[in-house]
């Protein structure tokens, strides 16, 4: 085959190729996806105001304050939001930084990780080292199988111990039930079972901040209805809040929003 011929086929399958992907500008969005080769920007970051969570008013400031000083420029923890499941952990993360976003917008981005991107770890923080905003990575409902251990290491190694420092101004906050971060075993091996345990604590001791969520008691189930239906006049029967809260098998913060909403769509209101 000729030379121009070879050349007429590599034109041809250069015009078939799909283009490379453009480069991601991480000042263009208030938060990304990261999903594995690439971030998708997200341009509406969604969260819920400050001060419409109730019933988490410690674990507000301490991390709304690490957040801000992470986007000033300061010394920032990596965080571990851990606990009872629907008391707002996840919520409270995207509240806190479209707060921060709200007094200086580029200094701070949400950036998520998608399951199954945490071998991409060092493409992305190679991505953003020179970049001029802050990042908080997040990973939200964090958990590992039984084959799991080699993420939850190289996890760890990004927190703390690696050759190659991470810049200040990327930091993570990591959603989880702490005793679910190792998928418990059914199984007779004492010995492999303490490792993981150990393995698991190891990871969580390598957080600088490290709050916990805890399920609500039936005052502050009741105190967290009247936070999301007092705003909108609306009255309740305490008695039908804790049925709706029994029969979903928990008191939190994510069953009183939803009683809510369902008395605000009775009276044909919006939250």
């Amino acid at each position: 085959m000729s030379e121009s011929a070879l050349e007429r086929i590599a034109a041809a399958l250069e015009r078939l190729a799909p283009p490379p992907p453009a480069p991601t500008d991480w000042l263009a969005a208030p938060a990304y996806v990261w999903e594995g080769e690439r971030a998708r920007p997200v341009p509406v970051l969604d969260a819920l105001p400050l001060e419409a969570l109730h019933g988490i008013d410690s674990q507000k400031v301490a991390l709304r304050d690490n957040c801000a000083r992470l986007a000033s420029g300061a010394a920032a923890h990596d965080a571990l939001l851990w606990g009872a499941r629907g008391m707002g952990k996840s919520a409270l993360v995207r509240a806190c930084v479209a707060d921060v976003q709200r007094e200086a917008p580029e200094a701070l981005a949400l950036v998520q990780l998608a399951p199954g991107t945490l071998p991409s770890f060092p493409a992305l923080i190679a991505e953003l080292a020179g970049q001029s905003r802050a990042f908080l990575l997040f990973i939200d409902d964090l958990g590992f199988g039984a084959d799991g251990r080699a993420e939850m290491l190289a996890l760890r190694s990004l927190l703390e111990g690696g050759i190659a420092p991470r810049p200040a101004h990327i930091r993570l906050v990591v959603t989880a039930n702490r005793r679910g971060i190792v998928e418990r075993q059914d199984t007779s091996a004492a010995i492999h079972e303490r490792d993981e345990r150990d393995d698991a604590l190891a990871l969580a001791d390598r957080f600088g901040l490290s709050l916990g969520f805890h399920p609500a008691d039936k005052d502050t189930y009741l105190a967290i209805v009247e936070g999301y239906t007092a705003p909108l006049g609306l009255s309740f029967d305490a008695e039908e809040a804790m049925a709706f809260a029994i029969q979903r098998g928990n008191r939190s913060g994510r069953n009183a929003l939803q009683f809510a909403t369902e008395l605000a769509g009775r009276a044909g209101l919006r939250l």
